[in-house]
């Protein structure tokens, strides 16, 4: 009976996780409703997705008040009313890149290890200056402005250990904030741990936008953005 009874909780708890790391569609702030109390939001028409994996031990883009810092670059090609970012670790089994999708070599390498996983800490920033994608080469000496950040987010599904350290922001763009206006530029997505350590394993980092941006790229390295 004792048997039994552990079996049942042992299956529950896995299907508490499975259910735990399942990605709903990701809604955006424009035209948000509330009905019955409840948050009604449309899905983002533009959606980017971005597949990584961080090995144990790699070296960080950068140490910044003393945690790695890695980067993800995006060339957004016009002004948008609204971006929202969202990062999850692990990548859920529920999730699987498609073919319109970015998957990095060491996501694909490391496909199999759905056990490594890190409490996301992202920032969002736009590279003063560079409003042409063949000027992505300057990104190194330009001046970075941070629009916005997140650690933690109740909307976002609870990592394996039953916390919610995944991460969502929304940002709406205003005209009238140089810092806060969703202009044509280059951007980053900026990730590492809350707490000083390691960051490893898989993540799905996405983009969204309420209307389409055609033309938006990604990647690891600013100067490949002009290669694609």
């Amino acid at each position: 009976m004792k048997k039994t009874l552990l079996a049942i909780v042992l299956c529950v708890g896995t299907l508490s996780i499975a259910t735990a790391q399942k990605l709903d569609k990701f809604g955006a702030d424009l035209a948000k409703k509330s009905v019955m109390g409840k948050e009604i939001r449309v899905p983002y028409t533009d959606l980017t997705s971005y597949y990584g994996y961080i090995k144990p031990g790699s070296t960080p883009d950068e140490v910044k008040n003393g945690k790695k810092m890695y980067y993800v670059y995006v060339w957004i090609p016009m002004a948008a009313p609204e971006i929202g970012i969202r990062m999850i670790s692990p990548v859920p089994d529920s999730a699987k890149p498609s073919g319109t999708d970015y998957v990095s070599p060491e996501y694909t390498a490391n496909a199999s290890d759905t056990k490594s996983f890190f409490d996301t800490w992202v920032t969002f920033e736009r590279a003063e200056g560079i409003l042409r994608l063949e000027d992505v080469s300057k990104a190194k000496t330009a001046k970075w402005v941070t629009i916005e950040s997140n650690d933690d987010s109740g909307e976002m599904p609870a990592q394996p250990s039953g916390s919610k350290y995944n991460s969502l922001m929304r940002i709406t763009s205003d005209t009238s904030n140089p810092t806060k206006s969703l202009v044509m530029g280059l951007y980053r997505i900026g990730f590492t741990t809350y707490k000083t350590g390691e960051v490893q394993g898989s993540f799905l980092a996405q983009l969204g936008a309420p209307i389409k941006l055609p033309g938006v790229l990604v990647a690891v390295k600013p100067e490949d953005l002009v290669k694609k």
